[in-house]
């Protein structure tokens, strides 16, 4: 039997806390894989938080037969932040790993993340997320942001590469609890980028950031709305912004870093969407057809080139209007090329 829903006994090593949203089928599996662990069900708990999911999720994860203890919270639709911020203060374990509801493990991920936290540290542990085998199958935007997030693994794993605070990410990533209470937590207010900008807190109040590929996680993803992701880079910049504003020292999180880290052949493109953000809707439409003939033809690099400038736009008229004008355009262009502070990334 299960001691599922137990909170009796000692604190465990290790908590893993796991945001959930609509994704019975997926949190089962992953759930499933965690108790296959090399790490003794005794060291670790998992915290689910049900995100307000339209059918129960509560009952059918209680009823799984799993040899670690499982604590499944309920709140009302609140967003992921909001999710993993209750998940953290329920957890009992000094360190605590966050994933998410739609990645899949190896035997030994729980154990390969507690080594990296030796007693008496205070590590942050990002570990790597690699694309699902078939990812060949998913739509272009989803392949294009499996190749960022193996081109910044590559980024990272050069010897002498820094992680930084505004690496950090929530798909993978563990660390002490009390470092994460001891700075507030994950900023709720932020609809996206909250995951930066708790980074952000936690290098600053002394953490160390670490990569650690050996802690890898499998990526899929059921997201096949093109619509959802374009606005999803809106609302980056939109919360981009607000993250820059909170941190006008940190370089590596003010959204306008996009542009002038971009190819110099793209920013033309960039700069119409900040220029006249409505009237060059049809210039990303354009480009969004040029990246999927070109995946279609097997030109895969330049399919995400044209789908990088593609986001890029969208993200960039989120700055924009999240700006509130040209003076508000221009600070924001100042702090970046200001450049105060620690730069971080």
């Amino acid at each position: 039997m299960s001691p599922s829903d137990s909170s009796a006994g000692p604190a465990p090593r290790l908590s893993v806390v796991i945001a959930t949203y609509n994704r019975l089928p997926l949190i089962t599996r992953l759930l499933q894989q965690l108790a296959g662990q090399t790490l003794p069900p005794e060291d670790f708990e998992v915290v689910v938080v049900d995100d307000g999911s339209a059918t129960d999720v509560k009952g059918p994860l209680l009823a799984l037969k799993l040899p670690y203890t499982l604590r499944v919270e309920v709140q009302q639709n609140a967003g992921a932040a909001a999710a993993r911020h209750r998940g953290v203060l329920a957890a009992r374990g000094t360190t605590v790993l966050v994933t998410d509801d739609d990645m899949q493990v190896a035997s030994d991920f729980l154990a390969r993340h507690l080594t990296h936290h030796p007693p008496g540290s205070r590590n942050v542990v990002l570990g790597r997320i690699s694309p699902d085998p078939e990812i060949g199958e998913m739509p272009l935007f989803e392949r294009w942001y499996a190749h960022l997030n193996n081109r910044m693994a590559e980024e990272l794993s050069v010897p002498g590469a820094k992680a930084r605070g505004n690496h950090l990410y929530t798909g993978n990533v563990s660390f002490p609890r009390a470092d994460y209470v001891g700075v507030g937590g994950f900023d709720k207010t932020l609809g996206q980028s909250e995951d930066v900008e708790l980074g952000v807190r936690l290098e600053k109040a002394g953490c160390a950031f670490l990569f650690a590929p050996d802690a890898y996680v499998l990526h899929g993803s059921d997201h096949v709305s093109f619509e959802k992701w374009i606005r999803r880079a809106h609302r980056y910049g939109m919360f981009d912004t607000h993250v820059s504003v909170k941190h006008p020292d940190v370089k590596g999180v003010n959204p306008w870093r996009l542009f002038f880290e971009t190819n110099l052949l793209s920013r033309p493109l960039l700069a119409s969407a900040v220029v006249a953000p409505e009237a060059s809707r049809k210039l990303t439409e354009a480009v969004v057809k040029a990246s999927t003939v070109a995946d279609k033809l097997g030109l895969t690099g330049a399919a995400f080139a044209g789908t990088s400038v593609a986001y890029g736009m969208e993200y960039l008229r989120g700055a924009r209007t999240e700006a509130g004008g040209w003076r508000g355009v221009a600070k924001g262009v100042a702090r970046y090329l200001q450049g105060r502070g620690n730069p971080q990334g």
